[in-house]
């Protein structure tokens, strides 16, 4: 699933290609991309149409398109989910979920192969919509307050991973760049929260922070064709990952092999070495 950096890459592409341009016609290929907007697919079009986008915000791995009058339009690419810019006589692509017309001849089209991300209309939801007001605010945030997330990490009693995963106490961290994060503070994933320490928090978030930074950087991370920008470019920030997907490669740091644990109906990969497992068992 697309994290932090590689919806932000997805934002700054519709900021660049869509801020400042009127929708002048909007179609829905695959009701399933549009369930999110209860009122149905034709409320969905009919309340875009004539509508300009002033605006593309971001909340953890949520993004939404703010509209003239105060609405939105909130988005998720769930796992597969692409938004694409193209010239409206272009060859659409495969997996066309939405596509909303432009008023200078071009297409911002939501593609999305596995249908668990979508759009919905947001009424009021400008600045921020209703629908996501309980999402934290993720690192890349200036409003983001390290000492309230060290207050309410320390007041958990959980595995560290699952903590940093629970986009209500900070967002936009996914499996990977949370491995990339504990490898680097290091850490392993089944620490308990309650047992860390002050410095082991301001280490774990700088290193949250700077991984996402980096990854931004390089585009995101792209580990095959269903996450592209806007322009259908991927990220290269696999070539950079030093935890996540290296089973049995040596640790970058100390040389033992990386190990893989099953984690959440997921992955988990750490260095034995470097990232000990908790000796009390206290997860």
């Amino acid at each position: 699933m697309p994290e932090l950096p590689e919806v932000e890459v997805v934002r700054l592409g519709i900021h660049d290609h869509v801020v400042g341009r009127t929708i002048t016609g909007a179609e829905v290929f695959d009701v399933r991309s549009v369930r999110r907007h209860l009122a149905g697919p034709a409320d969905f079009v009919s309340r875009l149409e004539g509508r300009t986008v002033v605006g593309a915000a971001r909340r953890g791995k949520y993004l939404w398109m703010q509209l003239d009058h105060g609405d939105a339009v909130l988005c998720h690419l769930g796992m597969s989910g692409q938004f694409l810019i193209a010239d409206a006589g272009d060859e659409p692509p495969r997996h066309l979920r939405v596509s909303l017309a432009l008023d200078d001849g071009r297409e911002l089209r939501f593609a999305d192969q596995r249908i668990f991300g979508g759009m919905s209309f947001s009424e009021d939801g400008a600045e921020l919509p209703d629908e996501i007001a309980h999402i934290a605010r993720d690192p890349l945030d200036p409003a983001f307050d390290a000492e309230e997330f060290a207050v309410r990490l320390g007041r958990r009693e959980t595995g560290v991973k699952r903590a940093i995963l629970d986009q209500t106490l900070i967002s936009g961290v996914g499996n990977i760049y949370a491995d990339e994060a504990l490898w680097r503070t290091p850490l392993h994933y089944a620490r308990n929260t309650r047992h860390l320490r002050a410095r082991e928090v301001e280490a774990l978030l700088g290193n949250i922070t700077q991984v996402m930074r980096e990854a931004l950087q390089q585009g995101g991370t792209s580990f095959d064709a269903l996450y592209v920008n806007v322009n259908g470019t991927s990220g290269y920030f696999d070539r950079s990952l030093q935890a996540y997907g290296q089973e049995g490669k040596p640790c970058q740091r100390c040389g033992t092999p990386m190990r893989r644990d099953a984690f959440m109906n997921r992955s988990s990969y750490w260095c034995p070495s470097c990232q000990p497992r908790p000796r009390n068992g206290k997860f």
